[in-house]
């Protein structure tokens, strides 16, 4: 059995699948604890406004599109790092702060992880959703993904600007989390697009290794 079929059989029923149902109920834990347990309510609800909209996504099209378990996964540990992130805003985060101490920076970079892992761990959702919902060529399955996390990063930046500028002043400071570097919206967008081209370029890695190992075994 090939990796592309192994990953693109037929779904398991959500209600028998315990992988989704395990995913589930670690995000609305993770996700609630953050709510009980934060430092600023308004910023909470300003940050998590983009997981309803990606939770709202993923539910309306589970009955047509459904992504494979890996994918699930994958956005699952995206959303608890995000939502992690709102419980105490990026910039100040806890982990971010052990992080610093640890490593001896002058920086909480835990708004780089998430930056980063937002096109790490998304991309290869996104090549499956042009591969197997659009049925798009290999190569600009492989193409998009980056293309489009460089343009949602980007957009993601103007969305802050307009929130910290012109809509929510009160929350500008703690929403961006620029922590005083002029060049913070580059970085994250640089950090993003950089996770989207290593996330691609490992899959398109571990692929050819199977196709590799297929081929001299006969498995095919």
């Amino acid at each position: 059995m090939s990796f592309t079929i192994a990953i693109s059989r037929e779904r398991i029923p959500f209600k028998k699948n315990k992988l989704l149902w395990l995913l589930l109920l670690s995000f609305a834990a993770i996700w609630i604890n953050t709510l009980v347990g934060t430092t600023d309510l308004n910023n909470w609800m300003i940050e998590n406004t983009l997981t309803v909209l990606f939770l709202v996504f993923i539910v309306t099209t589970f009955k047509k599109y459904q992504f494979s378990d890996l994918s699930y996964l994958l956005m699952c540990i995206y959303l608890c790092l995000h939502v992690y992130g709102s419980k105490y805003t990026y910039a100040e985060n806890n982990f971010g702060y052990w992080l610093k101490e640890y490593t001896h920076s002058s920086r909480n970079y835990y708004d780089r992880i998430v930056h980063f892992s937002f096109g790490f761990l998304l991309a290869y959702p996104m090549r499956e959703l042009f591969l197997k919902w659009l049925k798009y060529p290999k190569l600009v399955a492989w193409i998009l993904p980056i293309e489009i996390t460089l343009s949602i990063s980007a957009l993601y930046e103007l969305v802050e600007w307009a929130v910290a500028d012109i809509f929510f002043k009160a929350q500008g400071d703690a929403y961006l989390g620029t922590q005083g570097d002029i060049w913070d919206a580059q970085k994250d967008i640089f950090m993003a697009f950089l996770g989207a081209l290593v996330s691609t370029t490992i899959v398109s890695a571990i692929k050819k290794i199977f196709a590799i190992y297929e081929n001299d075994y006969n498995l095919k």
